[in-house]
């Protein structure tokens, strides 16, 4: 209730008041802050509420203005950190590139003028002799490029920065050689971030792509063998080759999620040991990966199985208590009790009796006629846009048929479902609503298109909350 009634009842009260605020921030000068208090934080705010306007789109627009005047302001007092970071500002903001390019000349002019120019080059030729390539400030490839910042067509410095890379790759083959995969790599990448278009650089980025997918095909083969150290291991040297790829960082998510699993079925069977080391496992190697909180739940479950249904009694009661589940479950599928009430209905009776004996054919039979009736739960709920419900539906179907294709689309499917819901109630202002929308996407498929564009509106959003 700390919120003001006007801004429950009509939410476009708030993105007038964070307008206001922007305003004022810009008047101050204030054009951007940390805290979310800064002009182009409150006016990105509104805008994440009301992606439609106006007022504004014109009010970042002054902010970027105002940066460009304070760049200029800084120059003449050679304050230069500050004017980089208002020329950046004004970038990000998308001001007039000609706008832009005026001040960041006149910027590298003046930081050229105090810098000495010479001596700067003098010092990165004797690194280079010296065999200091990269790596720190006063490297040979560190200052060629603080040289060409300030004057990007030196002569000296762009033919120097091209030895100083041609030397830095010739390294990153030695190393190649000698197995040092992780190393090379970095040699590789950074000559990549100093000079896309260097004449060397396809090759060697050739070279580690072709490393990336043989070791990234032997994960996905150990994977498919259910060997899941051995597949780690291989998805993580792909990535020590080509950081940031795609597939490699997928493949993590499947073995992760094939611990998981496995701590399923050890909990399953009372193997609680085994299911916490699994667990420990899938959290280690990817913690966002789907299946661990549903393995953190099958767990839990089967604990209180075993408190409840005495899964460690003599194997005389447990059968007893096996057939007298199965009774249970049965008798719920006839009142049509199939996924309610919780505790009482035939799934719970179901999956009770598979915690006791997975493998029992009364067990698997009473599993295979109740999946269908998961499987459309789930679609009829999502229909409904009745989504905590479909979660508990997708919920029994990973019970009754464990994690495939499927359930992945379905997971999918979902989180799509989600992340709308989560839109329309970032619209309307409640932020609240809007994260945990965010929050069940996530679980559900951390990978879903739109998530990663909506965590970032609702967090423009919350910062000047």
């Amino acid at each position: 209730m700390r919120q003001p009634l006007s801004d429950w009842l009509w939410p476009e009260t708030r993105a007038q008041q964070l307008q206001a605020d922007a305003a004022r921030a810009l008047a101050q000068g204030r054009l951007t802050s940390p805290d979310g208090r800064g002009a182009r934080e409150l006016y990105a705010a509104a805008l994440a509420l009301d992606p439609d306007r106006s007022e504004a789109r014109q009010g970042l627009a002054r902010v970027g203005a105002a940066a460009l005047t304070q760049a200029e302001a800084a120059i003449q007092a050679r304050r230069y950190p500050i004017a980089h970071r208002n020329l950046a500002l004004a970038r990000e903001l998308n001001m007039p590139r000609a706008r832009v390019d005026v001040v960041a000349k006149r910027l590298r002019e003046r930081e050229a003028i105090d810098a000495g120019i010479p001596k700067l080059l003098a010092r990165a030729a004797t690194a280079r002799k010296d065999g200091q390539l990269e790596g720190s400030d006063d490297s040979a490839l560190a200052l060629y490029q603080r040289v060409l910042t300030l004057q990007p067509s030196n002569l000296d410095a762009l033919e120097g920065r091209e030895d100083t890379l041609a030397d830095l790759l010739q390294q990153a083959r030695a190393s190649l050689a000698r197995g040092e995969v992780a190393e090379a790599s970095a040699r590789i990448h950074r000559v990549q971030a100093a000079d896309a278009g260097h004449v060397d650089l396809p090759a060697a980025l050739a070279e580690l792509t072709q490393i990336a997918e043989r070791r990234r095909g032997a994960g996905d083969a150990e994977l498919r063998r259910g060997r899941l150290a051995e597949a780690l291991q291989e998805y993580l040297a792909a990535l020590q080759a080509m950081p940031g790829d795609a597939a490699a960082e997928r493949g993590l998510i499947e073995v992760a999620n094939a611990y998981a699993a496995r701590s399923q079925r050890y909990a399953a069977d009372f193997r609680f040991d085994d299911a916490e080391a699994a667990l420990r496992d899938a959290r280690a190697i990817a913690l966002q990966a789907p299946g661990i909180a549903e393995a953190e739940r099958r767990l839990q479950q089967a604990r209180q199985s075993e408190l409840r249904y005495g899964s460690r009694a003599p194997s005389g009661d447990r059968q007893r208590r096996l057939r007298e589940l199965l009774a249970d479950a049965s008798a719920a599928e006839a009142r049509g009790d199939l996924m309610t009430p919780p505790g009482d209905s035939a799934f719970d009776k179901v999956r009770a009796a598979r915690a006791l004996a997975p493998n029992d054919p009364g067990v698997r039979a009473a599993m295979s006629r109740l999946l269908p009736t998961a499987q459309a739960c789930f679609e009829r709920e999502l229909r409904g846009n009745r989504l905590i419900r479909a979660r508990e539906c997708l919920d029994a179907r990973v019970a009754l048929e464990g994690e495939n294709a499927g359930l992945r689309e379905a997971r999918r499917r979902l989180a799509q479902r989600w992340i709308a819901v989560g839109d329309e109630r970032l619209g309307a202002g409640e932020l609240n609503a809007a994260q945990a929308a965010l929050t069940a996407a996530r679980e559900l498929d951390p990978n879903a298109t739109g998530l990663g564009e909506f965590a970032d509106r609702l967090r423009a959003a919350a910062a000047a909350n």
